[in-house]
């Protein structure tokens, strides 16, 4: 399945697996290593959790290796900036309290609400979707309730 990136997205989990591979994984095999030369392995608690991290790390390595053979880089030069998609910059008025948020959609897998970025998925990024600057989304948080934004600015992030 694929996943889709903005290219700073693709390129820090191509750092992340570079930094497994060549510095995580070689760090667990001499750690396997070093507990293989203490002798008896029935009983060596020390080599059977650096197996069982190495098989942890060797499953996590797998797993990104696929997301980056199948991701998606999102042409930014191809998207509407007259509404509200993936990798717009919003700025909103909550019209409950008048406070204003300014937020970056963006794909999943790059979410990071200390940053002010929020997953396309997510319950608000999902009502901003396709709204234009002045109109109001009604969007229903997880809490149950409904919250009121005005779309006040859209920008590319």
């Amino acid at each position: 399945m694929s996943q889709y990136f903005t290219e700073e997205g693709l390129k820090k989990m191509k750092d992340e697996l570079h930094q497994l591979i060549s510095v995580e994984r070689p760090k667990i095999s001499a750690q396997i290593a070093e507990a293989r030369d203490k002798g008896d392995l029935s009983e060596n608690a020390e080599y059977d959790a650096a197996k069982e991290a190495q098989g942890l790390m060797e499953l996590k390595i797998s797993q990104m290796q696929e997301i980056v053979r199948n991701a998606k880089i999102i042409d930014e030069s191809k998207l509407d900036n007259s509404k509200i998609l993936i990798l717009s910059k919003v700025t909103l008025k909550n019209t409950a309290n008048n406070a204003t948020l300014t937020y970056s959609i963006v794909p999943a897998n790059e979410a990071d609400i200390k940053a002010g970025k929020i997953s396309v998925e997510s319950p608000i990024g999902k009502g901003l979707l396709g709204k234009k600057i002045g109109e109001i989304a009604e969007i229903k948080v997880p809490s149950g309730a409904i919250m009121h934004f005005e779309i006040m600015d859209i920008q590319r992030s």
